[in-house]
């Protein structure tokens, strides 16, 4: 009887988690404003729509399970260069370059999340950042295939459905990025609610103890990095079909660590955490970068020492705090 009263109030905390709350459709509504409001914004919109679908696949990892990576542009290149090559070639339609580099960065994450699982902690730093710089420099003196540090010539990208080109406005690359940020967003949000979601904060926890409640966490570990892979894998691909431009950047080391300051700024293992995070480091660097080109890293720097100092869980996690705080002051 105690099992049954304990299994039902457990389903009715998951589905109070799953249940939609207003901020949420507020949120979502906000984002087709760039359309009406900044229409000559909207190639910055979809910038920072792709950047909070990579931020998105970082945050599955490192907030939920407790992985840190410094690497993790490491897929995100190889999405943009898979979606690229196709196109060169001939294959230019976004949904078979979607899938292809979804297929690309699956595989080479679920190759690698092997490693992966068996270490912790500055161990696992150092691994992510060396198959980041490994990936780079195969990318790089591969110049036949990815044009080197040139970048990939030749790009073309077909209509989308056949019908919607990509414009110099950005009306189709921010419906495009949108779109596909927010079905990805649906399938990671049910994802994290369900109980592989609650084993995954469990192993980031206490990864030793998790197999004793029927979670093997290298197993669960295994799974979450290679669905992250494939994430920042179709990041890469929207970016560079969107932009029709594929060049080492999209695998360098400073994409990989500009991902984890979103995290930082926006509030890791908080699902909206990445998206909030990105809104803000997008908008600030094309704002800072306005006022000094040259130093738009130190504002930058500026801020995210402030947002540590201030707010340690990150500007939503602040706002969480206060909306806590305000409601107990209220009842």
């Amino acid at each position: 009887m105690a099992a049954t009263t304990a299994n039902l109030d457990a389903t009715r905390a998951l589905d109070e988690q799953t249940r939609w709350q207003t901020a949420e459709f507020v949120f979502w509504a906000a984002t087709l404003l760039p359309f009406l409001l900044l229409p000559s914004h909207l190639q910055l919109a979809s910038q920072i729509a792709i950047t909070a679908l990579f931020a998105l696949s970082l945050d599955l990892i490192l907030g939920y399970a407790g992985i840190v990576s410094l690497g993790h542009a490491a897929f995100f290149g190889l999405g943009a260069y898979t979606a690229g090559i196709l196109s060169v070639y001939g294959w230019g339609d976004p949904f078979v370059g979607l899938a292809a580099a979804m297929a690309v960065a699956g595989l080479f994450g679920y190759a690698t999340s092997f490693i992966i699982a068996r270490f912790r902690h500055l161990t696992l730093i150092m691994i992510t950042l060396g198959l980041g710089f490994l990936l780079h420099e195969a990318a790089n003196q591969a110049s036949w295939l990815t044009g080197g540090s040139d970048g990939l010539q030749g790009v073309r990208i077909g209509p989308l459905l056949g019908l919607f080109r990509f414009d110099l406005y950005g009306y189709t690359a921010y419906t495009y990025s949108l779109t596909v940020l927010f079905l990805v967003f649906l399938a990671v949000r049910r994802l994290i609610h369900s109980p592989f979601g609650l084993a995954l904060r469990g192993i980031r926890e206490n990864p030793v103890r998790m197999p004793a409640v029927g979670a093997p966490s290298a197993s669960h570990i295994r799974k979450v990095y290679t669905i992250s892979a494939v994430i920042a894998g179709i990041a890469g691909a929207v970016l560079a079909q969107t932009t029709s431009t594929v060049s080492l950047g999209a695998i360098n080391f400073e994409r990989s660590a500009d991902v984890l300051i979103i995290l930082v700024l926006g509030g890791a293992g908080r699902l909206y955490g990445g998206l909030v995070g990105a809104i803000i480091f997008m908008v600030a660097r094309d704002q800072f970068s306005g006022i000094a080109p040259q130093y738009w890293y130190f504002w930058m720097g500026l801020l995210l020492v402030a947002v540590v100092m201030f707010l340690p869980n990150g500007i939503l996690g602040g706002i969480t705090q206060l909306a806590q705080s305000w409601r107990g002051k209220a009842s």
